[in-house]
C-alpha cells in the first residue's frame, strides 16, 4: 500500500463509511454484543452515579443552569443540556472503572480503549433529545464504537504507557462521540469530516491520572466534547479535512505517527466489536488486573486458604499489567487506588474470596486487616511474561503459608469476560441487577432488562430511559 495514499484517505474514509453505514448494513451479530455493551455500559452508570466524582459534575450543572434537554441516568437524576448529560452519565460509566474494554491482540499495545461509555452517553443524551429510534440509536453506538477502536488500533505504540502516555479513553474516545453524535444528528459528509476536525483539537487525557477523579473525566469530557463537536459542526464550524493523517495532525501530534496497514480499507472488516473484540469486565476495577484476581481465586479455593495461613504473596507478570502498566500503584490506600494496585486485588481475594463493590469502598481498602495483607504481596515482572507482548494478559501467582508450603497457579490463557470467554447475557444481566441495587427499585431494573434483551424493537428511548433515571 502506498503510505502517501493512506495519508490522503484516512479521515475521509472513516468518515464516508460513517456517513453510508445505515442499519440495515450492520451484521447481527455486531447487534447483538451492542445490546450486552448497552446493558454493561448502563450497569456502569447506574453504580457510578452514586460515586462522588458525578455529583461534582451535577453540583457545576445546577450551578450554570442552561436549558433542560436530556436526562442524566441513575442517582439523582436531572435534566440538563445535552452536552451535560453526555459529560454527567460518561463520569458515571467509568467512575468506578467498571466499564467494558477492548483490548489488543498485537505485541506492542495491550488495552486499546474503554470503548462504550463514550459513544453510549453521547447516543442517550442526543437520542433523547432528538427522539432518535432504537435502530438509529444502535447504527450510531456502533459506529463510533468502531472507529474509536480502528484509531486505537492503528496509532503509533507511542501513544500509549510507556510511550507517551495519552489515556486512549479521553483522547480517542472522543472521536467514538462525535460519530455517534453525528450519526444520530443526520449530518452529511462535510459536517462529519468537519466535526472530526473539532474533535482532533478538542482531544485530551493523560495516564497520570489514574487512581483519582480525572481519570473517569477523561470519559467524562470525551463524551461531552463528541457531542459538542457534532453541534459544532452542524452550527457550520469549519476543520481540516485530514484531521487525523495530516502534518502536524492528531497521529501526527498525538503518537508521532500510524499504521496505515492497520486502518485502511478495515471499516467494518470486521466490526470491532466483533474483533478484536469486548471485554466486559466481572470486577470493578482496571481488566489487566482480572486474570490475577480469578487466579487467585481458583488457588485459594483449591486449596481452602485462609487469611491467617498466609505469609507472603508473590505476583508475576508483565510489563503491561504493573508499571509501566495501569496497575502501577504499589499499597491502595483508598478505593480508587485499589482499582490500580495488585496488592489489594490479592487481598480482597485472600480475604474475603472475591473483589466487588463492597471491596472496592474506602472503608474495605483502608481495614486494618486489609493493609496488612497488602504488604505481604510482592510484584515483578517476569521476562518470558512480557516476551509474549503487551496483547497477552498472564499471571504467576505463589502463595507461601506460614507452615511453610508454597501453592502455585497461573492465570487461564482466556480470561473470564474476555471476547474469547465473554459473559453471558445471564451474567451481564445479573452484573446490572448487582450493580443498580442502590439505586433503581427492583421492579425497574428488571424492566429495563426486559427492554434491552429487544432493544432495536424499541420505537423511541422514553419508555427504557424511564427505568434508568428519576
Amino acid at each position: 500500500m502506498n503510505v502517501e495514499t493512506a495519508k490522503e484517505s484516512v479521515t475521509q474514509e472513516l468518515v464516508k463509511f460513517a456517513v453510508g453505514t445505515q442499519y440495515a448494513d450492520l451484521p447481527k451479530e455486531t447487534i447483538e454484543i451492542a445490546k450486552r455493551c448497552i446493558v454493561d455500559g448502563t450497569a456502569c452508570m447506574m453504580a457510578g452515579s452514586a460515586e462522588p466524582a458525578p455529583e461534582i459534575l451535577r453540583k457545576f450543572a445546577r450551578e450554570i443552569d442552561g436549558k433542560p434537554a436530556a436526562r442524566t441516568l441513575g442517582r439523582d437524576s436531572m435534566k440538563v443540556p445535552v452536552h451535560l448529560a453526555a459529560q454527567i452519565n460518561g463520569m458515571s460509566g467509568h467512575a468506578l472503572d467498571w466499564d467494558d474494554t477492548a483490548l489488543s491482540e498485537e505485541k506492542d499495545r495491550s488495552v486499546l480503549i474503554h470503548p462504550t461509555i463514550q459513544p453510549l452517553s453521547a447516543c442517550y443524551a442526543l437520542g433523547e433529545q432528538l427522539g432518535a429510534s432504537a435502530e438509529d440509536f444502535l447504527t450510531a453506538f456502533i459506529l463510533g464504537f468502531e472507529i474509536q477502536v480502528k484509531i486505537a488500533e492503528c496509532i503509533s505504540a507511542d501513544h500509549f504507557t510507556g510511550g507517551r502516555g495519552f489515556h486512549t479513553t479521553g483522547t480517542i474516545g472522543i472521536f467514538g462521540a462525535t460519530i455517534a453524535s453525528c450519526k444520530l444528528l443526520g449530518l452529511n459528509y462535510k459536517q462529519m469530516s468537519n466535526a472530526m476536525g473539532i474533535a482532533s483539537t478538542m482531544s485530551a487525557g493523560v495516564g497520570a491520572n489514574h487512581g483519582t477523579m480525572a481519570k473517569p473525566l477523561n470519559m467524562a469530557r470525551a463524551a461531552e466534547s463528541g457531542v459538542t463537536a457534532a453541534k459544532f459542526a452542524a452550527l457550520g464550524m469549519d476543520g481540516p479535512a485530514k484531521a487525523l493523517e495530516a502534518g502536524r495532525g492528531f497521529f501526527e501530534a498525538f503518537g508521532g505517527g500510524y499504521d496505515p496497514e492497520k486502518i485502511i480499507g478495515r471499516m467494518g472488516n470486521p466490526f470491532a466489536i466483533v474483533y478484536p473484540g469486548i471485554s466486559i469486565k466481572p470486577y470493578p476495577s482496571g481488566v489487566v488486573g482480572h486474570p490475577g484476581m480469578d487466579t487467585m481465586k481458583k488457588l485459594v479455593e483449591k486449596h481452602d486458604i485462609k487469611p491467617e495461613e498466609v505469609e507472603r504473596i508473590k505476583v508475576l507478570t508483565g510489563s503491561n499489567v504493573i508499571n509501566p502498566g495501569p496497575l502501577r500503584i504499589l499499597h491502595a490506600n483508598n478505593e480508587l487506588e485499589a482499582k490500580f494496585c495488585v496488592a489489594f486485588q490479592m487481598a480482597s481475594i485472600i480475604l474475603r474470596r472475591k473483589a466487588g463493590l463492597s471491596e472496592f469502598a474506602d472503608d474495605f481498602v483502608q481495614s486494618p486487616e486489609c493493609q496488612d495483607m497488602q504488604r505481604k504481596v510482592e510484584t515483578a515482572i517476569d521476562p518470558e511474561i512480557d516476551a509474549l507482548g503487551k496483547g497477552r494478559i498472564v499471571s504467576k501467582i505463589y502463595v507461601t503459608t506460614r507452615d511453610g508450603e508454597t501453592y502455585f497457579e497461573e492465570s487461564d490463557r482466556y480470561y473470564r469476560g474476555g471476547p474469547k470467554n465473554p459473559l453471558t447475557w445471564g451474567e451481564v444481566s445479573e452484573k446490572f441487577l448487582d450493580a443498580s441495587q442502590h439505586v433503581l427499585d427492583p421492579g425497574n431494573a428488571n424492566t429495563f432488562l426486559t427492554l434491552a434483551k429487544d432493544f432495536e424493537k424499541l420505537q423511541n428511548l422514553n419508555e427504557i430511559m424511564d427505568t434508568v433515571t428519576a
